[in-house]
């Protein structure tokens, strides 16, 4: 929780323009220096795979922490077991099945990434108002970042969308909430019966 509190917002990339009037005479060069609010080396490209897991892990960690002392909603189930289906199997910075990315690819991975730590500063803000309907957009918003950097690296690992979730999900608290109304309609019948059963005890006693 404190790697989220202290990391919340920091972006991936910040463009910072250096210009080389030594490299042409004819405008300077420029160049984009990457600023690395992780403090970890970034020569491996899989690396954004482990950062990318950690952080939707706990950000998922402290929405359940939020949520857990009530009956989740259908919204509430279907963003975390979305945030599971994301994370579940995750693979090793060397597993066999892993690929290595164009400059092309890299863009749209730091895009991503960048991505992913402004919604967990939307989340973080969420946090202190306990804006739980808020939190619960953002922690999808935040998923779904991480499953495309995911898909980057792991093409053949086919991951649900948000919306398949939410199906299935729904469907499932539907009859959960179906059978909850009906056990507490056999429940209130059970009472009305036992009442109406002691006002009929009582009545042939004060007939007596």
């Amino acid at each position: 929780m404190d790697r989220l509190r202290h990391g919340a917002g920091a972006q991936m990339t910040e463009l910072i323009v250096v210009g080389d009037d030594r490299e042409s005479d004819d405008a300077a060069r420029r160049e984009t220096c990457e600023r690395n609010p992780w403090g970890m080396d970034l020569s491996d490209q899989h690396v954004y795979l482990q950062i990318a897991a950690e952080r939707l892990s706990i950000v998922r960690y402290v929405y359940l922490v939020q949520i857990e002392d009530g009956i989740a909603t259908a919204a509430q189930r279907a963003s975390l077991e979305y945030a599971d289906a994301v994370l579940i199997g995750w693979p090793e910075n060397d597993a066999s099945d892993l690929v290595t990315l164009g400059d092309d690819q890299m863009k749209m991975v730091h895009a991503q990434m960048r991505e992913m730590e402004e919604y967990i500063a939307k989340f973080r803000a969420m946090e202190v108002k306990n804006d739980l309907e808020g939190m619960t957009d953002v922690l999808i918003r935040v998923t779904e970042r991480v499953a495309e950097v995911r898909r980057a690296f792991q093409p053949r690992f086919l991951l649900p969308t948000f919306a398949e979730i939410r199906r299935v999900v729904q469907a499932e608290w539907d009859e959960d909430m179906g059978r909850i109304d009906i056990e507490a309609g056999a429940d209130g019948e059970q009472v009305r019966q036992e009442t109406l059963e002691e006002a009929a005890g009582d009545g042939d006693g004060d007939n007596q």
